[in-house]
């Protein structure tokens, strides 16, 4: 059933602390051999499918019907700019139908100059509703730590513009827990009602970060990462950057009172299996459940 979409100012929405690491997401780029990481999951787990600015949608949506076959939850990127007009859309929208898939992520696209009539993720996503084509679930970026082209103003307005056909966000990579916690903060008091799931680093290092980029190109995040080594090499070291994040995590949504965040997004760059292991060790040690996803941000 398709839950009721609210705007307002009403407090974030908070998720249950021992559940926030139980239901991750897992965040994968169409290339060769990802099919062989996610066979490890349990069934019904979400994993996302990115937009290749290369690759094109079809690669994206393949996948994520090869992923529906693994009897996984697949999520797929679509990619405002990338799409060339309603005729793509509804045949793209008939494939994920076709496949089960009632959960997709919408964003802007990395492409210079859009293929079609959408210039940004809101065009989409009233052109799906147009269509009477939004599905079950419909995730929106989100940005903690800004955006290097939007101010902070544009962001929270394009959020709170996009949450009436929306029903959870997922922000962007961010290895500052203090801008995490002031970001869930600072929606309340926009007006963001959707709940907030967190984007955190998997289970990768800075030299698959290059590599990755290279083959795919994923945006400017990933170029600012790839570009910083010695910084991101240090932030990525174990228990003291990308573990630290997630145990804050994990504090955060212990706090009872406060606005929490609804689950954890991991960006895997396909070491999907690596990145499975350090939720489940951590959450055996933080007192949190593991399990597969059954919604966005774990809820079900």
């Amino acid at each position: 059933m398709r839950r009721r979409r609210e705007s307002g100012n009403a407090p974030v929405p908070t998720a249950a602390p021992a559940g926030v690491l139980a239901r991750p997401r897992f965040e994968v780029l169409p290339l060769r051999g990802v099919l062989e990481e996610t066979g490890t999951l349990p069934e019904h787990t979400v994993v996302t499918v990115t937009a290749s600015p290369r690759r094109g949608t079809e690669a994206t949506v393949e996948l994520c019907e090869k992923l529906a076959a693994q009897r996984l939850r697949p999520v797929p990127h679509l990619a405002a700019r990338q799409l060339t007009g309603r005729s793509e859309l509804i045949d793209v929208l008939d494939r994920l139908a076709g496949a089960g898939v009632d959960d997709v992520f919408v964003v802007g696209g990395d492409t210079p100059e859009p293929a079609g009539p959408y210039p940004d993720g809101a065009a989409l996503l009233r052109e799906m509703a147009d269509l009477g084509r939004l599905p079950a679930e419909v995730g929106v970026p989100s940005y903690p730590e800004g955006h290097p082209s939007i101010d902070d103003a544009t962001l929270w307005a394009s959020l709170r513009s996009k949450q009436d056909l929306a029903t959870y966000t997922v922000t962007q990579l961010c290895f500052d827990l203090a801008a995490i916690r002031e970001f869930l903060r600072q929606a309340g008091e926009h007006g963001i009602t959707l709940p907030v799931v967190i984007g955190v680093a998997g289970a990768v290092d800075v030299t698959t970060l290059a590599r990755v980029g290279s083959r795919i190109g994923v945006g400017d995040s990933l170029r600012f990462l790839t570009s910083h080594r010695s910084i991101v090499g240090r932030l990525l070291r174990p228990r003291r950057g990308r573990d630290a994040v997630l145990r804050g995590v994990v504090d955060l949504a212990a706090r009872p009172g406060e606005p929490t965040p609804a689950g954890v997004h991991c960006y895997t760059f396909n070491k999907v299996r690596a990145t499975a292991r350090m939720i489940a060790d951590l959450s055996a040690a933080t007192g949190g459940t593991g399990g597969p996803a059954s919604g966005p941000g774990g809820e079900g």
